[in-house]
């Protein structure tokens, strides 16, 4: 509780000097990583009225410029992606990293899990769950990793 205060506390104290020396307010989903939202413990509900919350204080001119996002789902509001893992799978733990053909990143949070045999550059699935939740799927027979996006 007193973490969620603190960063309450010192996201509201931003000056408008500070503000005025951004182009465009970037929500927090984008400025933490998922460890990092995940320690502060905010629902859902708390990170989006502080979002808008900060992003009502930055200069006139930049909140124009900040797109209004359309409702969606929680969670939700992304599709599976799809591609290649660069290099061999032999299983995965919480840390381990995916790096697929496309570019992004992909650490595990939760789950583990050991191959019978090493799978080379294997097609995979990411898969958003609710509260923006993913699930890392190298096989549909297989359980899924909870991972979360770090590029």
């Amino acid at each position: 509780m007193k973490t969620r205060l603190l960063l309450a506390a010192t996201l509201l104290s931003i000056t408008p000097l500070a503000w005025s020396k951004q182009r465009d307010y970037l929500p927090l989903e984008q400025r933490l990583s998922a460890e990092q939202l995940q320690q502060v413990g905010l629902s859902a509900q708390q990170l989006q009225l502080l979002n808008r919350m900060l992003s009502e204080t930055a200069p006139v001119a930049a909140v124009a410029a900040t797109p209004t996002p359309a409702p969606m789902q929680i969670g939700l509001e992304e599709g599976p992606v799809h591609s290649q893992v660069q290099g061999a799978v032999e299983g995965w733990e919480p840390g381990t990293v995916f790096v697929l053909a496309n570019g992004q990143q992909w650490k595990v949070l939760k789950g583990q899990m050991r191959l019978r045999t090493t799978l080379q550059s294997p097609e995979i699935e990411v898969i958003p769950g609710i509260a923006g939740r993913w699930f890392l799927q190298v096989d549909e027979d297989l359980p899924k990793a909870r991972v979360y996006r770090i590029l």
